[in-house]
């Protein structure tokens, strides 16, 4: 008896060592059910069943392995955020901002070998040497019609189509003026209130010049000087009225032009008294007329010119007192090619 006592005793304390020793197993066991049921949204753990265990799972869960914690706070310092749809111990990193360098850039120029070019000298145009009149034409864009032009002006007026032109209607006055040295001739402003009638339009004086010798011909024959006398319509059309300039007695007109020189170029002198410019035309005022332009770049075209056929008076002092300032200031005549040139009878 003592003997079967004996023996089941030994039973019972196997079997109590055996469920003492199972419990840790079942405890993990369970654990990683709960864990798992987490994971993946099990409805069979509930909250409600453990409320202290679900304070617990608020929390985050401090890793246990000593190597996911290394991985967890390197995931912290770089900005990462753990992957919510993996499983295991896998660590997403993302990075908070793109650094400047992960930005494309644009390939870099390659340094310049060649030398650069050097802007063209702007040649100022002028009446001799290389900005000389065959030269204006290219010297800018905009003066291509010097060379292109078909209508240019001066021209030799011959075989004129003498009609019963009517008059050109002088209204002119009394007015303030300027002298003007603008590098390619003496030119003289004159102030509003002067005007001619023809062809059915009115034009306003805007200022006049000179040219020496004249760049008109008549016939082949220039004269001494010519005053161009240039007018606008309201609508910015030209018409210039030329007046040849001979030797001989002196001009009251132009000697209050010279008494008003300016000492600088393109410094304007404004005079202290008034022009009568009816006292520049001649006595006769028959005239030829054609379309032309104007005889400066940029050479215009469209403009109406009337040459007064009958000359005016300069003295020879005055005559020297303008060439001491330009000798020469006058454009070779162009092609009439084929105009129309009309003379008053």
């Amino acid at each position: 008896m003592n003997r079967s006592r004996t023996a089941a005793g030994h039973r019972a304390g196997i079997l109590s060592w055996c469920a003492w020793s199972a419990l840790p197993l079942a405890a993990a066991l369970v654990f990683v059910s709960q864990a798992h049921a987490a994971d993946h949204g099990d409805a069979a753990a509930k909250p409600a069943d453990k409320p202290a265990a679900s304070a617990k799972a608020a929390a985050p869960a401090e890793p246990a392995d000593p190597l996911d914690r290394v991985r967890e706070r390197l995931a912290q310092k770089l900005g990462a955020a753990k992957d919510t749809e993996a499983t295991g111990n896998v660590v997403r990193i993302t990075s908070r901002a793109a650094p400047a360098e992960a930005a494309p850039r644009r390939p870099a120029r390659a340094p310049r070998t060649e030398p650069r070019a050097e802007p063209a000298h702007d040649l100022h145009w002028s009446y001799v040497g290389e900005g000389g009149p065959s030269s204006w034409g290219a010297l800018k864009p905009e003066f291509g019609t010097c060379a292109v032009g078909k209508r240019q002006s001066p021209i030799d007026i011959r075989g004129g189509i003498a009609v019963d032109l009517e008059p050109v209607q002088f209204d002119y006055q009394a007015v303030g003026f300027a002298v003007l040295d603008n590098g390619h001739t003496v030119q003289v402003n004159v102030g509003p209130g002067n005007f001619i009638g023809v062809g059915g339009r009115r034009y306003e004086l805007v200022q006049f010049h000179f040219h020496r010798p004249s760049e008109e011909r008549i016939n082949g024959r220039q004269s001494e000087m010519v005053a161009h006398l240039v007018h606008k319509d309201s609508e910015g059309r030209l018409a210039v009225v030329a007046v040849l300039l001979e030797r001989g007695s002196a001009q009251p007109v132009v000697q209050s032009v010279w008494n008003n020189l300016p000492l600088e170029k393109n410094e304007e002198a404004r005079a202290n008294t008034a022009l009568d410019l009816n006292q520049l035309l001649p006595t006769e005022r028959g005239y030829y007329t054609y379309m032309g332009s104007l005889t400066t770049p940029p050479c215009t075209e469209g403009v109406l010119w009337i040459v007064m056929r009958q000359p005016v008076a300069v003295s020879q002092d005055q005559i020297d007192i303008f060439s001491r300032l330009y000798p020469m200031n006058a454009r070779p005549v162009q092609s009439a090619a084929g105009r129309l040139i009309k003379q008053s009878r």
